[in-house]
């Protein structure tokens, strides 16, 4: 098409919206008008009350290589323009609180499509839209009487620990609890007396019901089924949630939200990698890279520009050795009890098992990923002159790195001692990676060294958490945790060790989220330099956290267990920082705790149930809201949620209802393109994909959210 083309397109395009709006021309005319260009579609959204503000136009095709949606946000005019869409025939319909979709329409690029917004019949109709939150607080907490051992709850249980369980530490670590197919019981595992035996069936379901039933009927005595089963008998008779959700406002109306469908219908992906967060122009415009984590060794990579699928398989070194199931990993080799959805059918399968990746800035992916099984190499060990294990020997690691260049599709095994969940790589000359998961100890792998020399063994080191007690800022003789002696320094226990991994990109020292599932909960730092460590556990009323990252200015930054983002600054700390009195209590002037959007349980109406599984800083403004902003997942929400200039900022993918992320990052495709050059991206995280609002057959999404200067920009 020429230019003129397109600019005669544009003018046809307000002209035939200005007639079917009823107006002419003119300035009261200009309301009611939008402006598009040829691969853009747009209108105005009208209800029986005038413009419909705040409420989203989805656009869907089936035409592509893989499904693929983009939705926008109503103006205040009911105005909206869905941009650069792919030439496809689409069907477009619109969502929005208080209304139940409207009739999809059938377009196509550069037309002008007017919709007719459905108001709710009834409150039932508009709950059903309603994002998780708002029907998961509708489960009851204990009262503080029945804990400390006065009924079946476990003594050791308190109700803090109960919170954390029911938030982003256990149940909602996995699934979006309070969506349709949660808080409904499926048909297809019959009739139940009770709503509570429908849920001891329902947990003991597929390859992690072993894992849920030993959290729920083991640490927790059982109880969760009884107030589980309440809460899905009471919405079963009718009781509706007691808040209701406000409509997109202010910068939230500005987001276009692009999704493709990829990797497989009955395989768990936990995240993608698009780019390295410390230069997010490499990979620009480039392929996506799933980690399908327990699920399956068929890595998804999605090309955004031709919207197409591939897949890699990713190999291990040992053929022969086991699955990266059972024992010491999140997932059993085979069903407990059969699914409601796939039977007895086995779906995870995995070897490889990669949790995530990380770009380097030579555009080559790293991968926590196994390549062994779980006993480690004689250099690892006791008796071994590699100088980490004369410090501290490790016999098994369940998962280590792996390298992907893309450029040939060639994979290298990097062997790890230490276990890896989560890697980052730091801003020194060696590009120096570091790997949460790793337990008692921090690791890392010299990359300029394995590019040297090829030899993990060489390359990698690790060294355990030692604390200053002595304050004399240097590394000492050390005794085991809780043995303090004169003189000495001592080894800290993390509990279940560093969860998410945070290079300071200032002073060079390394951060972890740490004690998420056992231990005290904190951020934890290692400095390479000293080879000691300082802990600072969270403020009680924070009760936990999960996944965490730091802003360029060194300020911490966590997804919390009561609905907080978690903010930690050390450089407010007043007491000194190590010696016999630092003992993770000492500084909760450098903790700021911000409220998620979202209502509260019942009775804690002051915290968000909001339960965000991973917190990612924006460095560069790769998102568009900003430098420095922290970015939290929303897993109740359908999305993210941004602190900006002490705002919060949801970000919702509002189909398929049921959107779960695990993680993010953000990628500049082109610095000179404005709004469209950059964007956040990520993938659904949920381990069973199927429960959204698709249904069986729904595959995990790809994700990327842009902000445009306006909701019309185009």
């Amino acid at each position: 098409m020429t230019m003129r083309q397109v600019l005669l397109s544009g003018v046809a395009a307000v002209a035939f919206l200005a007639g079917e709006a009823g107006v002419s021309p003119g300035s009261n005319a200009q309301q009611q008008t939008v402006a598009i260009d040829a691969d853009d579609i747009g209108g105005v959204v009208t209800g029986p009350n005038g413009p419909e503000a705040g409420v989203w136009v989805i656009a869907e095709t089936t035409d592509l290589p893989t499904r693929y949606t983009k939705s926008v946000v109503t103006d205040d005019q009911g105005r909206y323009v869905i941009p650069d869409l792919p030439t496809a025939n689409y069907q477009v319909f619109v969502r929005g609180y208080g209304l139940v979709d409207s009739p999809r329409l059938r377009a196509k690029p550069g037309q002008v499509l007017n919709h007719t917004a459905i108001p709710a019949p009834n409150e039932r109709a508009a709950a059903h839209y309603y994002p998780a939150i708002y029907w998961f607080t509708m489960l009851k907490i204990p009262p503080a009487k029945d804990f400390g051992g006065a009924t079946d709850i476990p003594k050791n249980i308190t109700q803090e620990i109960w919170r954390q369980r029911m938030n982003n530490v256990d149940c909602v670590g996995c699934h979006q609890l309070g969506n349709e197919a949660t808080r409904t019981i499926p048909a297809q595992f019959g009739n139940f007396e009770t709503g509570e035996e429908a849920w001891m069936r329902r947990l003991a379901a597929g390859q992690s019901g072993e894992m849920m039933t030993n959290r729920i009927a083991g640490q927790l005595g059982g109880v969760p089924y009884k107030y589980f089963g309440d809460w899905t008998d009471r919405i079963a008779k009718g009781e509706l949630p007691r808040n209701k959700p406000q409509r997109p406002q202010g910068e939230e109306r500005n987001l276009v939200v692009t999704t493709w469908d990829w990797s497989l219908p009955n395989k768990y992906l936990h995240d993608l990698i698009s780019s390295d967060r410390r230069k997010p122009t490499i990979n620009s415009y480039g392929k996506l890279y799933g980690s399908p984590e327990y699920s399956t060794d068929m890595m998804p990579i999605l090309d955004p520009k031709t919207h197409t699928v591939t897949y890699f398989k990713m190999p291990v070194a040992d053929e022969k050795m086991p699955v990266s199931l059972g024992p010491g990993h999140a997932g059993a080799v085979a069903p407990t009890t059969a699914s409601a959805y796939w039977g007895e059918e086995v779906l995870w399968d995995t070897r490889a098992n990669n949790h995530n990746s990380m770009f380097d800035d030579k555009g080559r992916l790293w991968l926590a990923a196994t390549v062994r099984g779980m006993n480690n190499p004689d250099f690892c060990k006791q008796g071994s002159d590699h100088p980490s294990a004369k410090v501290f020997p490790l016999t098994q690691s369940p998962r280590q790195v792996a390298m992907l260049d893309p450029k040939t599709m060639k994979y290298s095994f990097i062997d790890t001692c230490f276990g890896t969940h989560h890697p980052q790589f730091g801003y020194d000359a060696d590009n120096t990676l570091w790997l949460s998961g790793s337990g008692q100890v921090a690791g890392w792998v010299n990359t300029r060294i394995w590019d040297e020399t090829g030899d993990a063994q060489k390359a990698q080191g690790w060294f355990p958490y030692i604390l200053d007690t002595n304050g004399n800022g240097k590394l000492d003789e050390w005794t085991e945790p809780g043995k303090p002696e004169a003189g000495k320094d001592m080894r800290f226990n993390p509990g279940s060790g560093g969860y998410a991994v945070m290079p300071h990109p200032i002073d060079g020292s390394i951060w972890y989220a740490s004690g998420v599932f056992g231990g005290r909960a904190g951020f934890l730092r290692f400095d390479p330099k000293t080879k000691l460590s300082e802990f600072y556990a969270l403020p009680k009323e924070a009760i936990g956290l999960r996944g965490g990252d730091i802003g360029k200015d060194g300020v911490l930054y966590g997804s919390g267990s009561a609905g907080h983002l978690i903010a930690f600054d050390r450089r407010k700390c007043k007491e000194p920082l190590n010696g016999p009195n630092a003992t993770g209590d000492h500084c909760p002037e450098g903790f700021t705790l911000h409220r998620y959007p979202g209502p509260g349980f019942e009775g804690f109406e002051q915290y968000s149930a909001e339960a965000s599984y991973y917190t990612w800083v924006d460095h560069h403004n790769a998102v568009g809201l900003g430098e420095n902003v922290p970015i939290s997942t929303a897993n109740l929400q359908d999305g993210f949620v941004a602190l900006k200039d002490g705002k919060m900022i949801l970000m919702r993918v509002p189909y398929p209802m049921g959107y779960y992320a695990k993680g993010l990052d953000a990628r500049i495709d082109d610095p000179n393109a404005g709004w469209k050059g950059r964007g956040l991206w990520s993938a659904s995280g949920d381990r069973t994909p199927w429960m959204n609002e698709l249904g069986k057959g729904a595959r995990p999404l790809a994700v990327h959210i842009q902000v445009r200067p306006d909701p019309l920009a185009k």
